[in-house]
């Protein structure tokens, strides 16, 4: 069997300050969006897994070829605590490339999470392990472990109409998830807490009744 070189395709990781993650830690995802001038919105059926899921932190890429995960697991070995794994599967989104085993060990390596476009399986274990997962949704249909598949870890990836390169900053939460290239992470965090700041006041200004209308000057 001819087996692929991964150091051939595979890049050294890229990672976001220690404390531009701190910060995201607080962020949402549709604020980040929305602050960043609506960029970055990964495809609305990639949601998390489970409630109460939510993530932050520095995007470790890996694109895989369809129905096989091979390239998920050699990822794995390269993860540091902070690290979310985002993964391209070339539009085969029905197969479970991530489980139980997987998500164990991410967890003893520290993953932040997981976003995938593409299925996972064993739901209900991967909730109690408790690694934030966002993906497509359950499927039960297996994967193969092709050694000779090409595949990349830490290139840019298409999900969805956004590209995501490694070490971009990836903020999943209930609402979905968004990517924000590595460079404008720490402005788009203070956007992001200016908007906060402002919508903290407009919802005082609307409790004591005042109207959308008046506040945003859209009369």
């Amino acid at each position: 069997m001819h087996r692929h070189d991964p150091s051939t395709t595979t890049r050294d990781a890229v990672r976001l300050p220690a404390p531009v993650l701190a910060r995201a830690q607080a962020a949402s995802s549709a604020t980040l969006h929305e602050a960043a001038r609506k960029i970055g919105a990964l495809p609305s059926q990639i949601q998390a897994l489970a409630p109460g899921f939510r993530c932050a932190g520095s995007a470790l890429t890996v694109h895989s070829p369809p129905g096989d995960n091979l390239w998920l697991h050699r990822a794995l070995e390269r993860v540091q605590p902070g690290d979310v794994m985002v993964v391209f599967t070339g539009g085969a989104h029905e197969h479970g490339y991530w489980g139980e085993i997987m998500a164990t060990m991410a967890k003893a390596r520290g993953l932040a999470g997981l976003v995938i476009d593409g299925c996972v399986r064993d739901g209900h274990l991967l909730r109690e392990i408790g690694v934030p997962t966002f993906s497509r949704g359950l499927c039960i249909r297996g994967t193969g472990k092709d050694f000779g598949a090409v595949g990349w870890i830490n290139h840019p990836v298409l999900i969805g109409d956004v590209v995501v390169n490694a070490g971009d900053l990836i903020v999943g939460d209930g609402d979905g998830v968004v990517s924000i290239p590595h460079y404008m992470a720490g402005a788009a965090l203070d956007a992001g807490a200016q908007r906060d700041a402002e919508e903290a006041e407009f919802v005082q200004r609307l409790q004591r009744g005042e109207s959308t209308l008046s506040i945003y000057g859209w009369r």
